[in-house]
């Protein structure tokens, strides 16, 4: 049996935008999986601390006999095991580019978005929204020059960087429900405002990025549980 026929689950929560990161790519080659939910906050089943001893999160890629771990490498390893609708640009700069800002948004813009929702007191609030519009205004002027002029990053179809950036749509609105701010809007972010319509309504995006309202809810309780918890 050819690699790519051996079967594929998925272990992960329907929130966690790294989760939906490889969700989406395996429906862009249109590879059929079994999705596996770990409820997180209760705690974490055998089969996970089993495929991923090492961090012990979410994602993981069982495929067949084997197990990858950490979302960007399991894209990069469904672009490679199904070549077919290509997730990562041939072009070598390209490509360069691409996974440049791919580590930027985890390393750097995410924790912004994050920080805002964890603040304490309104200077903490505001600085974290600063830093979170500073950086979209930085992937504004990076779309421009990835898209070359069409609907993604990827140009005519969803790429490697619009998955990694789209993933975190649903908690950016849901950011924007909980501050009363536009983030995305068609002043600062006018392309960004486009391309983020088109991401959610692409088909393989639609049904796995999470509705506002249910990620607003799942939200609170996170936060209320890391509030309530002690601190050392």
């Amino acid at each position: 049996m050819a690699k790519s026929d051996a079967e594929v689950k998925v272990l992960g929560t329907w929130a966690s935008p790294f989760v939906m990161r490889v969700r989406i790519a395996l429906n862009i080659k249109s590879v059929a999986y079994e999705f596996l939910q770990e409820r997180l906050w209760e705690g974490k089943s055998e089969l996970l601390l089993k495929s991923n001893p090492v961090h012990r999160k979410v994602p993981v890629l069982i495929h067949g006999d084997d197990t990858i771990c950490e979302s960007l490498i399991i894209v990069q390893y469904i672009d490679e095991v199904w070549p077919s609708a290509p997730i990562l640009p041939s072009d070598p700069h390209e490509r360069a580019t691409a996974r440049f800002w791919a580590a930027y948004l985890d390393d750097k813009w995410f924790p912004s978005l994050r920080a805002i929702g964890m603040a304490e007191g309104e200077d903490a609030r505001k600085a974290a929204i600063g830093q979170l519009e500073e950086g979209l205004m930085l992937l504004e002027e990076a779309f421009g020059k990835c898209s070359q002029g069409q609907e993604f990053f990827g140009k005519d179809q969803i790429g490697y960087l619009d998955i990694t950036f789209g993933c975190f749509l649903g908690w950016l609105r849901v950011t924007e429900k909980m501050s009363g701010i536009k983030l995305l809007n068609k002043i600062n972010t006018p392309a960004l405002l486009k391309w983020a319509d088109r991401f959610c309504n692409d088909a393989a995006v639609k049904d796995v990025m999470p509705e506002t309202e249910k990620l607003a809810e799942f939200a609170k309780m996170l936060r209320g549980r890391v509030r309530a918890t002690p601190k050392s």
